[in-house]
């Protein structure tokens, strides 16, 4: 749309400013213009939940077009949560709508002295009172606004978590749609900001319609022709819970169990277990392959009705607790996306805590009589309730694992599992080793979606075509050493897809050119693979530059030794297995030309890639 808002909700003032042609083809969009923009605004060292601290709601080229998932946004800043750069992206409709609004993102400053809300309508904006809202859940606020408003609004908003600042809430959209990572839930509750509201009609600007229609044939074609993309269609993200629990990808028991041996039962939280509940389909903007579903539990202590719960929600509430109830599983996803909860940082701090209960570090006094007993659902769902509210034991919780370890005390730290206070995705690098380097180098640490190691479990002919064949799979997933520029540039592709405002999931079964080529018929650039790997390469030293202005060195922060074997499990798929952390960082370090110490970009390289103001700030 080539236009940008900037809000001082300290002033109550709404700027418009142009995206330069530049910056767009540099940093594609998503946190890709974020982390461009933010850098070259804000100043480093500020509070994470002061006034200085800028929050970007960005959309990508093709959110809002033709091209296949054009779905996603992304909620960018400095995280609450780990002080490091933040990005955390949704799919749905909202992305769309604030294309159609006129505008593909918008910067907030300052702190509004009353709860308000951002309305974005045909290429206007302005700032409305939210008291009416205020303390309201999420799926409360989007009913509210959509009777005052009219049903095609789309809504991106906090829940009741953000509003008290836990540092694991999160900005939800369409009452179960979450950019759940970062703490960014928090940001917006600092900032008094409940809401920002799209509704329009503007067309987006398409380059080449003709060639985006074929495009579009084309690759819906081959993901008819996927196994695994039907597979995604059938259940969605539940399908392959079982069996990453028995392969031991799933963590268990807090990180410290063996799958198949302590969750014999998986099968009762995946697949078909979990779609009996399902009562319609759920498709973001344009996706034909409708992963999301609605739930309804009809009757019991657990009855409830909302989105269904994703594998990271079933692993984190569900492996990590060692809760085979599914039930129970789809209420917390409910109560979470109400309250505007990360469930993957939730239920994390759930699982530590139940260790805690376990090793007598904490007793039914300090959890009022609640029982946290490996398994016990109902007690899970009480604490989780307590989280949002902020109340007795659940406020210890309520800004995640690293926060509640300095409230304990009592040598609590040895069971909270985290990575620079993020707790990590629930994927295991004892089997995608590459996934402790991305846990630990990647801007936003312990992201489960980024990074290269997810290449690892894909076919060779996917991987040749994104010149990536120098990563084993398999068995020899394990053989450490030369992995770095493999992993470097399956890290740097994900990063102009996510910024590009497409899902990855479609194009994880489709041919890995889809892409770069959905975006070169949106914009009429002249994108190629390794013009698109170059853009990557430039967000990924932006993102990083970023966090080295912030005084924070990734190598100075060890992810917990659980999650790389340290010691290594004696039993089950991944026993004795302990990642080499070393080589993995050492590697990608070199390829990415960062410092081996320091973790800081080259100046020469930097300058390569057209971000000749970075040095000065670094060097």
């Amino acid at each position: 749309m080539g236009r940008l808002l900037w809000v001082d909700l300290s002033e109550r003032s709404i700027q418009e400013e142009p995206l330069e042609e530049e910056v767009r083809r540099n940093f594609t969009g998503g946190y890709g213009l974020g982390a461009r923009m933010i850098y070259s605004h804000q100043k480093a060292g500020v509070d994470p939940l002061g006034p200085e601290n800028i929050l970007g709601i960005l959309t990508g080229p093709c959110s809002g077009t033709p091209a296949i998932a054009g779905s996603r946004f992304m909620v960018v800043g400095k995280s609450p949560l780990t002080a490091t750069w933040g990005d955390s992206d949704c799919g749905g409709y909202f992305g769309p709508e604030l294309k159609f609004a006129g505008f593909d993102g918008v910067f907030f400053s300052g702190i509004s002295d009353r709860p308000v809300y951002l309305l974005v309508e045909n290429g206007k904006a302005e700032l409305r009172d939210a008291s009416h809202l205020w303390g309201k859940d999420t799926t409360e606020t989007d009913e509210r606004l959509k009777a005052d408003l009219g049903k095609k609004v789309q809504i991106a908003c906090i829940g009741p978590a953000g509003e008290r600042l836990s540092l694991v809430s999160c900005v939800m959209h369409d009452r179960g749609r979450a950019a759940g990572r970062s703490g960014f839930g928090a940001l917006m509750g600092s900032k008094k900001l409940k809401a920002v509201v799209a509704r329009g009609d503007m067309k987006v600007p398409i380059a080449d319609e003709a060639r985006l229609r074929d495009l579009r044939k084309r690759y819906l074609a081959q993901l008819k022709e996927s196994e695994r993309a039907k597979l995604r269609q059938q259940y969605g993200t539940c399908a392959w819970l079982t069996g990453l629990v028995e392969v031991n990808d799933t963590p268990i028991r807090n990180w410290s169990g063996v799958g198949p041996i302590d969750f014999p039962t998986a099968e009762r939280i995946s697949d078909e277990n979990v779609i009996k509940y399902e009562v319609k389909k759920y498709a973001c903007y344009r996706c034909p392959i409708a992963c999301g579903g609605h739930m309804k539990v009809t009757t019991g202590p657990y009855a409830a009705a909302g989105h269904k719960p994703e594998y990271e929600t079933l692993a984190s509430f569900g492996a990590m607790t060692l809760n085979d109830n599914v039930e129970s599983i789809i209420k917390l996803n409910d109560l979470c996306n109400r309250a505007g909860l990360d469930t993957i940082s939730a239920g994390s701090a759930i699982a530590f805590a139940m260790e805690c209960y376990e090793k007598g570090l904490i007793t039914d006094g300090d959890t009022e009589g609640i029982e946290l007993r490996w398994g016990n659902a109902e007690a899970i769902v009480v604490m989780v309730e307590k989280m949002a509210k902020r109340e007795g034991f659940g406020d210890v919780l309520a800004d995640g694992v690293k926060v509640a370890a300095g409230r304990i005390g009592r040598g609590s730290e040895e069971f909270a599992v985290h990575c620079a206070g993020q707790e990590p995705g629930m994927h295991d690098p004892k089997y995608w080793p590459g996934l402790g380097m991305s846990y630990q180098l990647d801007a936003t640490p312990g992201r489960h979606g980024q990074g290269g190691h997810w290449m690892e479990g894909f076919p060779d002919w996917w991987k040749r075509s994104l010149g990536v064949e120098d990563i084993p799979a398999g068995p020899n997933r394990h053989d450490y050493a030369g992995k770095g520029e493999a992993f470097k540039r399956a890290a740097c592709m994900l990063h102009f897809i996510h910024s590009s405002g497409l899902c990855r999931f479609p194009w994880y079964h489709m041919d890995p050119a889809s892409m770069w080529e959905f975006v070169s018929a949106v914009t009429g650039w002249r994108i190629e693979g390794e013009e698109a790997y170059r853009i990557g390469e430039r967000i990924a030293n932006i993102r990083q530059a970023f966090n080295i202005r912030e005084g924070f060195n990734a190598l100075e922060h060890a992810i917990h030794p659980r999650v790389v074997g340290l010691p290594p499990l004696r039993e089950g798929p991944t026993s004795g297995i302990t990642v080499d952390m070393d080589i993995l960082l050492q590697d990608f370090l070199k390829a990415m030309e960062w410092d081996l110490v320091t973790g800081r970009p080259s100046r020469k390289r930097l300058i390569e890639l057209g971000l000749k103001d970075v040095p000065k700030d670094l060097w």
